[in-house]
């Protein structure tokens, strides 16, 4: 009977020991298809500690060369903003000084324009426009020659100018027939010409500028009068503007005139 329960225990032993055989095997089985499964999702060559910490610190350093390239570029840009804005302001200073020098210019140019008229009226003054600024109206009218009928000399210098007509005559001329001085000459012109006998037209002469003396009107004299027909026309009486006997067409008259102008010019 023992010896039957001790087979018994032994069998039963022999089974559970298979059975934890059989469990382990399976185990095993499953632990080997796990690692393998790791396997296939792992992969082969795992980075290790030091090459990642060396792979970060390459990134950071490259990182970092970024950064500051960006922040390089960022102050060549704003280099080039100040520089391109350093020349519009360059420009626009040399545009203000051109524009400057311009004005400046012109105005040089004026001023020797002005220069330039006031010596040509300089060179173009008279003796006589000397005088007129010098003197007074009252100087010009009243000039008198001394020992001299001065109304005696206005009727000849008018004679004379007369004889020249509308041409005139160069007052350099008339003062060497009267034989006055220029001084003198040239006053007694301003006293013609206030006294609304003669015209002076200024004119350039062997490169000086002078004038040339124009009759306007005659002064009357005693003497143009004295062989005048109509103080003894017997037909005076009847002599008028509008009638059939008039001075407009007298042949009395017409050839007085004649006359009186051949005499003149004969003098």
């Amino acid at each position: 009977m023992a010896r039957k329960n001790s087979d018994l225990d032994d069998s039963s032993t022999g089974v559970i020991a298979d059975e934890i055989k059989v469990k382990l095997s399976r185990l095993k089985s499953q632990l080997k298809s796990s690692k393998r499964k790791k396997l296939a999702t792992v992969p082969k060559s795992m980075p290790k500690k030091s090459t990642v910490k060396k792979q970060a610190e390459a990134k950071k350093k490259e990182d970092k060369k970024q950064a500051e390239a960006k922040k390089k570029a960022k102050k060549q840009a704003e280099a080039k903003k100040k520089e391109a804005k350093k020349q519009a302001e360059a420009k626009k200073k040399a545009k203000k000084q051109a524009e400057a020098k311009k004005k400046e210019d012109k105005k040089k140019a004026e001023e020797e324009e002005l220069a330039k008229k006031k010596a040509e009226e300089e060179a173009k003054r008279t003796y006589e426009e000397e005088l007129e600024e010098q003197l007074t109206e009252e100087q010009i009218t009243d000039f008198q020659i001394h020992k001299t009928d001065m109304d005696k000399l206005i009727n000849h210098v008018c004679e004379i100018v007369a004889t020249y007509g509308n041409n005139g005559i160069h007052q350099s001329d008339l003062w060497k027939k009267l034989k006055l001085t220029s001084r003198d000459g040239s006053r007694l012109a301003l006293k013609l010409e206030r006294m609304g006998l003669i015209t002076r037209e200024k004119i350039l002469l062997k490169g000086r500028w002078t004038y040339k003396l124009i009759i306007i009107k005659s002064p009357i004299g005693t003497d143009s009068l004295s062989g005048a027909p109509c103080l003894v026309c017997p037909v005076e009486s009847k002599c008028s503007l509008d009638g059939d006997i008039s001075p407009k067409t007298c042949q009395f008259i017409e050839d007085w005139v004649l006359i009186e102008l051949k005499t003149k010019k004969s003098k």
